[in-house]
């Protein structure tokens, strides 16, 4: 009886202590949810949990320091410049193809000849695509963005580090390396409608000057279009813009707050309100290869560039419309515009600029690398505008000194070399010299000023100008 007595108790004690326990609430351990490496576009991407998205996130801290020689007192010559930037990067693999967002966001605080102190926040590309769809701020298809142009200064052509525009485009991939692309994108407009008077001022008859305008509202895009071939020794690209030209009313002036005509000075006939629309164009070929002969890593690249009134296509890349645009070097400083209104025949007649950009990259260690490159531009204006300011200066009706003004033709040739340290992988700190000279086709008027660099009112003439610039990078991809 004894051990049946212990049996029952030991059963009892276990099922009051499993009750016990039943009344317990449960724990259960929580799902992790650990971060994946997507390894099929690269490295620094992971998938975003719970998706088939894959994200890179990145950036870069730049800080830059610049010398320009100065051409008066009141001229800055030191400038300092911060920049950060993110990007953001997201791919999904759909059955129509890869889908792919981009951002880049920046800021930059730029003090001294880096312009006025400012602080500019800027989303330089912001894109979605989709197969062979792109939509959205991306670097234009007119240039090549896979170019190795290491250069800090600008040069004059259609640099993929500042050519962001906003865009449709849509390209083709044939296979073998060969792709090519149709693009729609927002107009690069330059001019200077402040810059040309009616006519130079002179002894009659007059001299006469381009007659300057305003662009009109957009009517049409930009259309670029390109033919690309990325291979393993380098690659190559042709590539086509057609640019609209329209004015705001150049033909029609206020006096008194009643819109007159303006009267042509030739035909003694009022000027047409508008010039009729007219269309420019760009063409330009980019290519770079590895040069191993030389060096492991070495590079060189090449881009040669027409426009005929669609200047803003070999203007370093500046992709944005600016209005009353110059080139300049010291004290010269050389209106630059796609096109001016020719004063007797009231249309337009467009400019031309062309020319050629090239460098050459050597790594001396895989640490220190330099780079030597150049470019060479030459704007040419047409017919009438083709005359240089004569070497006095005429005096104007109002008694103010002045001088006859206009487009004069002029040569631009800019030559830099670097030299750079990566002494970590996405760390440098680099160098650069670069040299500036505008050379006009014969003499041209440029504005006398005081010590402290208040113009005077007076001009005198010159010839060739140069100048140079000097920078310091230190910068941080990551």
């Amino acid at each position: 009886m004894a051990s049946v007595r212990t049996v029952l108790l030991g059963c009892a004690a276990i099922m009051t202590g499993g009750a016990q326990a039943a009344d317990l609430p449960a724990k259960s351990a929580a799902s992790v949810d650990y971060v994946r490496i997507c390894s099929t576009y690269g490295t620094g991407f992971f998938y975003i949990p719970g998706t088939e998205t894959c994200l890179r996130v990145g950036g870069r801290v730049r800080a830059e320091y610049l010398y320009l020689e100065p051409d008066n007192r009141a001229d800055n010559a030191i400038g300092f410049r911060a920049r950060g930037r993110v990007n953001l990067d997201s791919r999904t693999a759909t059955a129509y193809g890869l889908l792919r967002t981009y951002i880049r966001m920046e800021m930059t605080r730029n003090t001294g000849a880096y312009g006025d102190a400012s602080t500019s926040p800027n989303i330089a590309q912001a894109y979605i695509q989709f197969g062979g769809l792109t939509a959205g701020r991306a670097v234009s298809f007119f240039t090549d963005p896979n170019l190795p142009v290491p250069n800090f200064g600008d040069l004059r052509f259609d640099d993929p580090s500042n050519a962001e525009v906003n865009l449709l485009a849509y390209t083709f991939s044939f296979g073998n390396g060969f792709s090519a692309t149709l693009s729609l994108e927002e107009g690069r407009r330059v001019n200077n409608e402040l810059d040309f008077p009616l006519f130079g001022v002179g002894a009659p008859p007059p001299v006469l000057a381009p007659l300057a305008y305003a662009y009109g509202g957009e009517r049409m895009p930009d259309v670029v279009a390109n033919i690309r071939y990325t291979g393993t020794w380098g690659g190559a690209q042709l590539s086509g813009a057609l640019h609209q030209i329209r004015d705001v009313a150049f033909g029609l002036t206020s006096e008194g707050g009643v819109v007159v005509p303006v009267i042509n000075p030739v035909t003694g006939l009022p000027y047409p309100a508008y010039a009729d629309t007219d269309y420019g164009f760009a063409i330009a070929a980019h290519a770079y290869a590895n040069l191993p002969f030389l060096g492991t890593g070495d590079t060189g690249w090449i881009s040669a560039t027409y426009t005929d009134g669609a200047v803003g296509y070999i203007n370093a890349g500046q992709a944005g419309s600016i209005s009353n645009a110059f080139i300049g070097a010291g004290p010269l400083q050389m209106p630059f515009a796609d096109a001016f209104v020719n004063p007797i025949t009231g249309e337009f007649d467009t400019n031309k600029a062309y020319g050629i950009a090239g460098g050459i990259n050597h790594n001396w260690t895989p640490t220190i690398q330099t780079n030597i490159f150049g470019s060479w531009m030459r704007f040419d204006a047409p017919g009438i505008a083709q005359y240089a300011i004569p070497t006095t200066p005429a005096t104007t009706a109002a008694g103010i000194a002045g001088a006859n003004t206009g487009l004069v033709d002029f040569n631009e040739y800019r030559v830099g070399a670097n030299a750079i340290w990566t002494p970590v992988e996405g760390f440098l700190i680099g160098v650069e010299a670069l040299y500036i000279r505008v050379d006009p086709r014969g003499r041209a008027a440029i504005p006398v000023t005081d010590a402290a660099g208040t113009p005077t009112g007076a001009f005198t003439a010159t010839g060739s100008e140069d100048t140079w610039e000097g920078r310091l990078r230190i910068q941080r991809d990551f």
